[in-house]
Parts: structure tokens; C-alpha cells; sequence
């Protein structure tokens, strides 16, 4: 939580001290005007079951004062807010190895699947782009708030083949990314970078601009053998790529994780915390339990 007017809250707190030892000075002189009460015995009977009432209505006094100071202050908290300048690039990957069929029914076709879903899932309002990678990428829709556009752009991806530049699809990003807004990579890959650009220096540079990289790693350790090679997944690669930039990875064994996976990014990626003035409510919420405490207390006879 930030303030506006953080000195608001040290004059609050000096003038709360001087109310509260202004009160106890008043304590201390009705209770010994009550000392002279010939039957104290009595007194004691009449007052003790509304003690607690006295207590619960001098700590409602307490929260609402509090609330008011610091609404004067003007209090900013940080809130998950939907963006409205949200630019996100999907890469998928298409070389070879997606061809595999240990997830079903291909790789391929469960990141296509997962891709439908990250853009329905996402708010009406952020723009979405489609890069595909193998031995080059390319940019199949650029970025559009338009989701009919771009879910027509999934049926076009390319059938799997080649070798993986997962360097090259980061980078063709960063060309048709805004300056500025909040931007986002999510990137579906299952192979090991083996040609173009070194990812781990784009992961840098989306670092250094503040745009986070969330990578998914798709299929199972038992991955076909295609053009030679086995189907595998650099794990430590793509985490190093999410944890540099600030995104996050996670590895999706089936279909229905990868869907769920996109899912989800689909709802946290266009959303960020931002700070929001908070004066109004604190000033509200204090002015009414003020109002609530004090008719409360000349309800049953006790000012706080």
C-alpha cells in the first residue's frame, strides 16, 4: 500500500494519542465520581454486564478513526487489475518432433487446441499474435484484438517439420511488439534449440524490457523417434528462458494439460497488479462504523 499524503498518517497517529489520553483522563474522573456511591457493591452488579459493550464500542471508535486517517492519506493498493493495452505473441513450435504422437493425438495438434484457448479465454479487448517456428519463423497473425481473426489464423499453422529456432520466433516478437504497454510471450515448444538466434540472449533483452516469457514444455519423456532423433524436451532451457524475464514454465504431458495450461495464461497473462486509489472506500467504511458506533453507544447509554 502507498499514501498520497504519507504525513497525513503521523498527524493521525499524534492526534489519536492525545484522544485517547484525553478519554482516559475522563475515565479516571467518572470512576472516581463512582466511588462515592454509597452501595458499590450494587454498582459493580449494574455495570459488569456492560462492560463488554463498552469495550467492543471503544475498539469500533478505534477502527473507524483509523480508517478515516488513512483515507485522508490517500491510500493506493495494489490490485489485480484487467489490462487494457495487453499485447500478446503465441509461439508455437512446428518442427519435426511435434509430429510426435505420444501426446494425442500429435503435439502439434493439442498445441493448436491449447492455442484456441489461451485466445478464447483471453479478454475481449487484447490484442493476440501467432508466431510459428521451425528451421525459421514466421508470423502467421499479427497482433489483433479481433479473436475471430486470429482463431482463424490457428487452422493455418503449418504441418511439423524441421528444426526448432526458438531464438528466432523470441526475436520476430520483439520486432512487432509496441514500444511500450503491457506485452507477453507464451511459447509452446517440445524440442531443444538447435539453430537461429540463442533464445537465452532474447530472454535477456525481453528481460531488460520488461516483458516476461511464459514457456511450455510439451510431451513425455518417451517421445517418438522422428528424422533420427528422439523427441525431447531441454527442460532447464525453458525455465531459464521463463525465470530471466520474469514469466514462469511449466511442462504439460497430455492434452488436457496443455489446454488447461493455456488456458489459465489466457486469464493471468492480461492481467497485472496496478496501484488503485482506495481513498473513497476507507473514508466510507470509517465514516459509517463513526456513525454506527455512536448511535450504538447512545442506544445503551455508553459513549465510547
Amino acid at each position: 500500500m502507498s499514501f498520497d499524503a504519507p504525513w497525513v498518517l503521523l498527524v493521525g497517529a499524534i492526534a489519536a494519542a492525545l484522544l485517547t489520553w484525553a478519554y482516559q483522563r475522563a475515565l479516571a474522573r467518572t470512576d472516581a465520581q463512582a466511588l462515592q456511591y454509597s452501595n458499590l457493591a450494587f454498582l459493580e452488579r449494574a455495570l459488569r454486564p456492560r462492560r463488554w459493550v463498552a469495550v467492543a464500542l471503544r475498539g469500533a471508535w478505534i477502527v473507524a478513526l483509523c480508517a478515516l486517517v488513512i483515507g485522508l492519506a490517500g491510500p493506493h493498493l495494489q490490485l489485480p487489475v484487467p489490462v487494457a493495452d495487453g499485447n500478446v505473441f503465441i509461439c508455437i513450435d512446428t518442427s519435426g518432433s511435434m509430429a510426435s504422437t505420444d501426446v494425442t493425438p500429435t503435439r502439434a495438434a493439442a498445441a493448436q487446441s491449447a492455442a484456441r484457448a489461451f485466445i478464447e479465454e483471453a479478454p475481449a479487448g487484447i490484442k493476440i499474435g501467432l508466431i510459428t517456428f521451425s528451421g525459421a519463423a514466421e508470423l502467421i497473425a499479427p497482433l489483433s484484438a479481433n479473436k475471430a481473426t486470429t482463431l482463424a489464423a490457428v487452422d493455418q499453422i503449418p504441418a511439423p517439420n524441421g528444426a526448432t529456432a526458438i531464438g528466432d520466433a523470441l526475436q520476430l516478437a520483439a520486432s512487432q511488439f509496441p514500444p511500450t504497454g503491457h506485452r507477453v510471450v507464451v511459447l509452446i515448444t517440445d524440442g531443444v534449440n538447435n539453430t537461429g538466434v540463442d533464445p537465452q540472449e532474447m530472454a535477456q533483452y525481453f528481460a531488460a524490457h520488461h516483458v516476461p516469457i511464459y514457456t511450455i514444455g510439451i510431451g513425455t519423456p518417451n517421445g517418438d523417434v522422428i528424422g533420427g532423433e528422439e523427441s525431447t524436451i531441454d527442460e532447464g532451457a525453458l525455465e531459464s528462458y521463463a525465470q530471466v524475464s520474469g514469466g514462469s514454465y511449466a511442462r504439460a504431458e497430455n492434452a488436457t494439460q496443455l489446454h488447461d495450461a493455456l488456458a489459465r495464461l489466457g486469464r493471468e497473462t492480461t492481467i497485472e497488479r496496478r496501484p488503485v486509489a482506495a481513498a473513497l472506500g476507507f473514508v466510507i467504511a470509517g465514516a459509517a462504523l463513526l456513525v454506527v458506533t455512536m448511535l450504538t453507544g447512545l442506544s445503551v447509554g455508553r459513549i465510547p
